[in-house]
């Protein structure tokens, strides 16, 4: 399997994750920490710093999208 291929299914995953939970990881789920959560730090790093391959900024992007929808409120406010 080669980078890409990784990438996409990470994606993929993550994706599926926050739409099938309606909400986005949780840092302190170990399992959704190394599953969803390090993936998505790590990539929005790249993204930040202009790393990211140019054909995967606009499906992230989509994404970061996705989690604002779900971005936590706080409730005391």
């Amino acid at each position: 399997m080669d980078q890409d291929t990784r990438w996409q299914t990470k994606y993929k995953e993550v994706k599926e994750f926050i739409e099938r939970e309606h909400r986005n990881p949780s840092r302190y789920d170990p399992e959704e920490r190394g599953k969803y959560l390090n993936w998505l730090k790590h990539t929005k790093k790249q993204y930040n710093a202009g790393e990211l391959k140019p054909e995967r900024v606009e499906a992230f992007q989509k994404l970061l999208e996705l989690m604002e929808q779900y971005k936590r409120k706080n409730q005391w406010v």
